[in-house]
């Protein structure tokens, strides 16, 4: 890819998406325009219907332009081999953000149908245009809505887009970090994975899951099988991060 910039502390772009960390937990955006500037630059940049030029186009934006929070380059070759050691052929993402990591499950697994879950509609929309300026979405798809809602957007899952028992067969969570046990658990409680299903996370130790990460901890050998993969936080080589890598054994 021949970008080289690792070193985005002193950007204005980060300090700027410090300042508007509340933003995130409360909106799905930094607060400075940055992600539809996002989409902006790709449709602008990347070549039409090349998956692996929008996804080099939005990392370049994010060591160039404006630091975004999606998985970034390094962790997301972490995710791409999951993605490909557990044969997808349906995903789940929570945290669709500008789009960045449903679009990197949809180039590692060609054939799979990809749902991502998004909280914010502005969100979705930036997404849906960065999919559709890759040629995939056909079978990239995003719902506005959250799981801890009291089970209407796993019900719509359900209804609109063929999840049930035994069917998903790649999670990939990286959104509200408190609420990536509790979410896990919901689909768990549904029945969706099945042995051989991989569970990745993100961010597990910037912004951090520590209740998370213990459970699977907990649960090492019993109910999953966790890979902790020592990485870098997105678009930089200083700060430490964490992605967890886990193969459902059953049970739950």
């Amino acid at each position: 890819m021949g970008i080289k910039h690792k070193l985005p502390f002193l950007r204005w772009s980060v300090l700027r998406m410090a300042v508007g960390a509340r933003n995130i937990t409360t909106t799905g955006q930094i607060g400075d325009g940055r992600e539809a500037a996002a989409a902006e630059y790709v449709v602008a940049n990347a070549r039409a219907g090349d998956p692996d030029d929008v996804i080099a186009t939005i990392d370049r934006f994010a060591y160039e332009k404006s630091f975004l929070i999606n998985i970034g380059d390094e962790k997301g070759a972490l995710l791409d081999a999951a993605v490909r050691r557990a044969g997808t052929a349906l995903a789940l993402e929570l945290g669709t953000y500008c789009g960045y990591g449903a679009l990197r499950i949809a180039r590692a697994a060609p054939a799979a149908r990809v749902v991502s879950v998004e909280l914010a509609e502005a969100n979705a929309e930036i997404a849906r245009r960065i999919w559709a300026h890759a040629g995939v979405d056909d079978r990239v798809s995003c719902v506005v809505g959250t799981v801890g809602d009291g089970g209407r957007t796993l019900d719509r899952l359900a209804a609109e887009h063929g999840f049930g028992p035994g069917s998903l067969d790649l999670l990939f969570i990286d959104h509200d970090k408190s609420a990536y046990l509790s979410d896990l658990r919901s689909i768990l409680d549904r029945g969706w994975l099945h042995p051989g299903s991989i569970v990745v996370a993100d961010n597990i130790l910037v912004p951090g899951a520590p209740e998370y990460r213990a459970f699977m901890r907990e649960q090492q050998g019993r109910m999953f099988d966790t890979v902790e993969h020592r990485a870098h936080g997105e678009y930089q080589s200083l700060l430490p991060d964490m992605v967890l890598e886990s193969e459902f054994l059953g049970g739950g």
